[in-house]
């Protein structure tokens, strides 16, 4: 705007300076003694004048339609990088989210394959421990019922694994976003369960109500979780954070479920913060990760109605937390 305004006043100073030199130059044609002599000049020289003003008027005009018209081209370009880089970004995020869906229905298919084949092996097993617990040997040497016991409770640490990784990858890929009560107590377990092994030396401890019932998809949340423990710990075991710890916290607040997960590793980079829920950011090497697993946790508690939030100070902890709806 101050560029058409300082053009403007250009044009119109020429102008005035073209129409003032006519007129000086006439004032001393009529004062000069030969100016009565001196009028067919003039009036040819006030005509080019005036046709130079015309001309110069003209050219202005034009000169302002083309700028006028650069200057919407511009925006209208501007508007369209904007719209053009949300486009990029939603189909970022929408790449992101197909990814995760094939990796998790391959992973349902080969938990309901697991469940199947595993599970008749594992009864007959927890079959075979029971009857041998019963047995009078078994009973009268209190080694060998621990040895027992201590067989029975791996068996169901195993039909619980198979059975925790069918809740949390299997989708029916007809069935629609559904909100279902469950316990976010049993969620937390099954995420603790299937993380074990990353888990593997940290303390884990939680602070939870004595009511837990909320609503929501329930395989959703524990991968939520799953992605929460495993990032913690292979922050803290690639820091080698001396006593390394994760503790789960909730309560109740306004009709939800207030989780926090926090622990005490490295923490996140100032510079960082803000970028870690973004489609495809890691700070992980090549091979890794992708920079998925924030993101779509991010959306999955976006569509139970929550946020999923970060706080952090380097050097010292991380804190993670979102909430759930009360169950009706």
């Amino acid at each position: 705007m101050n560029n058409n305004l300082s053009h403007n006043f250009s044009i119109s100073a020429m102008s005035f300076l073209i129409s003032a030199s006519g007129l000086i130059c006439a004032l001393a044609s009529a004062s000069h003694p030969n100016g009565i002599d001196m009028r067919e000049p003039i009036f040819a020289s006030a005509v080019l004048l005036t046709f130079s003003i015309a001309v110069a008027s003209v050219c202005a005009l034009f000169n302002e339609r083309s700028r006028s018209m650069s200057f919407r081209l511009k925006e209208e370009v501007a508007k369209k990088n904007v719209e053009l880089e949300a486009v990029s970004k939603n189909l970022a995020e929408f790449k992101g989210q197909m990814l995760q869906q094939e990796k998790m229905a391959a992973i349902g298919t080969l938990a309901v394959g697991l469940l199947h084949e595993i599970n008749n092996p594992v009864n007959f097993c927890l079959m075979a421990v029971n009857v041998a617990q019963e047995s009078p040997i078994a009973k009268a040497d209190p080694g060998l019922n621990e040895c027992l016991t201590d067989a029975k409770l791996g068996m169901q640490r195993i039909q619980h694994i198979v059975s925790d990784l069918k809740v949390f990858a299997y989708r029916d890929p007809d069935a629609a976003f559904v909100m279902k009560s469950f316990l976010f107590e049993k969620a937390l377990e099954s995420a603790t369960r299937l993380t074990m092994y990353e888990l593997k030396g940290v303390s884990m401890c939680r602070d939870l109500p004595n009511d837990t019932l909320v609503r929501g998809d329930e395989a959703a949340i524990v991968g939520v979780l799953i992605n929460l423990f495993s990032n913690a710990a292979l922050a803290m075991r690639k820091a080698r954070t001396p006593k390394p710890a994760i503790q789960v916290s909730a309560a109740w607040q306004d009709g939800r479920l207030h989780v926090a997960v926090r622990d005490n590793g490295p923490g996140i980079a100032p510079e960082n913060i803000s970028r870690i829920f973004e489609p495809f950011f890691t700070t992980r090497e090549v091979g890794q990760g992708l920079g998925l697993g924030l993101s779509i946790s991010h959306r999955v508690i976006e569509r139970h109605g929550g946020t999923l939030h970060a706080e952090s100070v380097a050097g010292e902890w991380t804190r993670m937390s979102f909430d759930l709806p009360r169950a009706d």
